[in-house]
């Protein structure tokens, strides 16, 4: 990969610093991509800075939306304090969600979904007004969504070395967005007492029945809404915005755990109108 190969040469003393920063080559970027198709480890991207590792998702995702369609949503990735400290980063990253990889609850799925599968809870809103772009707090967001969704992520980190990640790495491969698997949808009341569940809910994650981890609301950005508002303004930063119908993955409510063939796993949200479950089985 001619962005590892410089790495390896500047460490050497062999070639000087670049002067200016610089994405992931589009021969990288295609490796990478062919990777992903393939759902075999890619080589990591390394020495990326921040917005190089922006550069580089954004020629990923130019390839995921001419294979799988224009973006279904967005995914803001590391909300969760514990998750930021396992990638060394200390604030929200952000990725694209496409249609195929929403599947329903219930799904069955191989536990090699990808290269390096994982899955954990999560939560989908929907955008159901473009004010959403504007909202500085969750309240305004809650009059901007019409829909929660329980959702269990199932990302993929797809690199040969997943412990050497860091948090522009986890840019760079688009936040391994892979697959996830929708519960049924929760109507949006915009009272406060709404808000608050989504902030002290439970999040309990089952696996064959037995509890696996649990978390809670305020695990996200102290209130899982606050997610959104991280979110609208990355992608206003980037000159893009969230439009109606838009489906937005709000982080991890859990640990990132481990598939297996024959785990049933189930996540519920104790607190959430008639406490939802949205499950998933790995063969």
């Amino acid at each position: 990969m001619h962005r590892i190969l410089s790495a390896a040469l500047l460490g050497l003393g062999i070639i000087a610093p670049p002067a200016l920063a610089t994405c992931l080559s589009d021969t990288d970027v295609a490796a990478l991509f062919s990777a992903y198709e393939a759902g075999v480890p890619a080589a990591n991207p390394v020495g990326l800075t921040a917005s190089e590792g922006e550069c580089s998702r954004d020629k990923f995702n130019a390839k995921m939306a001419a294979r799988y369609g224009e973006p279904a949503g967005y995914k803001a990735g590391l909300t969760n304090a514990a998750v930021q400290q396992r990638f060394r980063h200390n604030s929200p990253v952000r990725g694209t969600l496409y249609a195929p990889m929403l599947l329903a609850s219930g799904a069955d799925v191989p536990a090699a979904f990808g290269a390096r599968p994982l899955f954990e809870a999560d939560l989908l809103v929907r955008v159901s007004d473009s004010a959403i772009n504007r909202a500085t707090n969750p309240g305004e967001v809650l009059r901007a969504i019409d829909q929660v969704i329980p959702f269990i992520e199932l990302p993929d980190l797809m690199v040969s070395e997943p412990k050497e990640l860091d948090g522009a790495g986890i840019i760079a491969i688009n936040v391994g967005a892979r697959l996830g698997v929708m519960g049924r949808p929760i109507p949006v009341s915009p009272g406060k007492g709404f808000g608050k569940s989504l902030e002290t809910m439970q999040v309990i994650v089952r696996g064959d029945g037995v509890e696996l981890d649990r978390g809670q609301g305020q695990d996200v950005l102290g209130n899982p809404l606050n997610a959104v508002i991280w979110l609208a303004s990355d992608l206003a930063r980037a000159g893009l915005a969230l439009k109606p119908g838009d489906l937005v993955s709000l982080g991890s409510f859990s640990r990132l755990l481990q598939p297996r063939p024959g785990l049933a796993v189930e996540v519920q949200y104790l607190g959430l109108p008639e406490d939802p479950v949205v499950s998933v089985i790995f063969r």
